[in-house]
């Protein structure tokens, strides 16, 4: 039996009450998601997108799942401090799949910006998120976001109205709490209209040493002219599997950078789909994995150029130690028109023990003759004469390849737009190569 068949027989026997604790623009796809998830399955490897992650197996544990919506006894306030020194965030929270919207921060955002639960969202403006909703996130294409749209009760909306500029970064705290394992299945739906600019900061975490799988999916719709910065970084733990499916649609002018930063983790599955779909559409996407022990992360990107004069960069760096696996795959798709495309596609990786495994594949597909597209990528060691060079002037083994490692990813740090993250960001990659698990300054819940 494939490991779908448990949720789709769970849907089934509580469709009622999971449509009951959620709102109905979400309500309206579950039983299309619950058909293409029985007919598709989970993929496997022989589907390209996941030819270096077994998905079947990653759900064939037998999770629990909050489907009456219970509270989880936890008070991010007291029990965690994420703050980046000198970066003044707007800070909400997220427990498991459950966006906590008695934690409110005390600073308001600009008028013609909502951040809110997306259940609630949906609840006040069910046509606006029947629009958009599960749109861009196909069910009949991946079994991953059919189980997701599915079972997702609640996540997160954030939506960004014309001509509206934030100052103030908004970050999202993502605590997996629970007393036994646990699956959680979050939305998140972004919507930024024409001309509206805005700055996003998700922080993924463990609160308890539970396995826990989180599946998340997130459909961003980018309007003409609009602007849109999201970082997104991983802090959890060994027995954590994460999935999360991103896709973006942009219009012309729009313009977006992604940074995904993976500190700690258990097996991590990220896909990113980007549609630069109107003419000067630009996008910057960046990678940075620091894995070692037995965990596993695999990224798998998709850039299509589908207008005139576009935009597309990626950089994706991984640094592998012991028993660490490690995947890229990246394509750029060219459409045809897409003329004047400008893409470029750089995965660079270090294997520091022999035993740690790395796969590339960066991939081009063009169907456009005046382009300017490149793609490479590297699986190497760390530079022999640099660390000659170093230990001979008393720097020892260790401090010699702690120091290029760092070097090696702080090329990707260092394109991230906020100077305080950045800084921020370098302390925590220096903590983790000189393997020290606290994460964050003075918080309880990375101990």
């Amino acid at each position: 039996m494939k490991s779908e068949r448990q949720y789709i027989e769970l849907y089934e026997a509580c469709r009622d009450t999971i449509a009951a604790h959620s709102a109905a623009p979400l309500n309206a796809v579950r039983e299309k998601a619950c058909d293409d998830l029985r007919k598709n399955g989970f993929p496997s490897r022989k589907v390209e997108r996941y030819k270096y992650t077994d998905v079947d197996a990653l759900f064939a544990p037998d999770y629990g799942i909050n489907i009456n919506r219970l509270e989880m006894p936890v008070d991010p306030y007291k029990a965690f401090k994420c703050d980046v020194p000198n970066l003044s965030t707007s800070l909400y929270f997220i427990v498991n799949d459950q966006f906590r919207k008695s934690l409110q921060p005390k600073d308001n955002l600009p008028e013609g910006i909502t951040v809110d639960s997306l259940r609630h969202y949906a609840e006040l403006n069910p046509d606006f998120v029947a629009r958009h909703y599960a749109r861009l996130a196909s069910t009949a294409d991946d079994g991953v976001t059919a189980l997701n749209t599915m079972l997702a009760q609640d996540g997160l909306a954030v939506v960004v109205g014309r001509g509206v500029k934030v100052e103030r970064t908004v970050q999202v705290i993502n605590i997996l709490r629970s007393d036994v394992d646990l699956m959680a299945n979050r939305r998140v739906l972004i919507v930024m209209e024409e001309g509206a600019e805005a700055r996003l900061l998700f922080c993924d975490h463990t609160a308890d040493s539970r396995r826990f799988l989180t599946t998340q999916v997130t459909e961003v719709f980018m309007g003409r002219d609009s602007s849109l910065d999201i970082c997104c970084m991983e802090e959890t733990h060994n027995d954590n599997t994460r999935l999360s499916n991103v896709y973006v649609d942009m219009e012309a002018g729009a313009r977006l950078c992604h940074n995904a930063i993976t500190l700690h983790n258990g097996t991590t599955l990220g896909r990113l789909d980007v549609t630069l779909k109107g003419e000067g559409a630009e996008c910057v996407c960046n990678g940075c994995v620091i894995a070692d022990k037995n965990q596993h992360v695999d990224n798998n990107t998709l850039i299509t150029h589908a207008a005139e004069h576009c935009t597309s960069r990626e950089l994706y760096k991984y640094v592998l130690g012991d028993n660490a696996t490690g995947a890229f795959a990246g394509k750029v798709l060219v459409r045809h028109g897409a003329q004047h495309t400008v893409s470029e596609m750089r995965n660079q990786n270090i294997c520091s023990t022999k035993k740690a495994r790395m796969y590339t594949q960066p991939m081009l597909e063009i169907y456009a003759d005046d382009v300017k597209c490149s793609h490479g990528s590297t699986v190497g060691q760390l530079n022999d004469a640099a660390m000659f060079y170093m230990r001979q002037r008393g720097i020892s083994e260790r401090e010699a390849r702690l120091l290029l490692e760092q070097a090696f990813v702080n090329e990707v740090i260092d394109q991230i737009q906020l100077p305080q993250l950045r800084d921020r960001l370098h302390w925590l990659v220096e903590k983790r190569f000189r393997g020290e698990l606290s994460k964050c300054e003075g918080c309880k819940l990375c101990r």
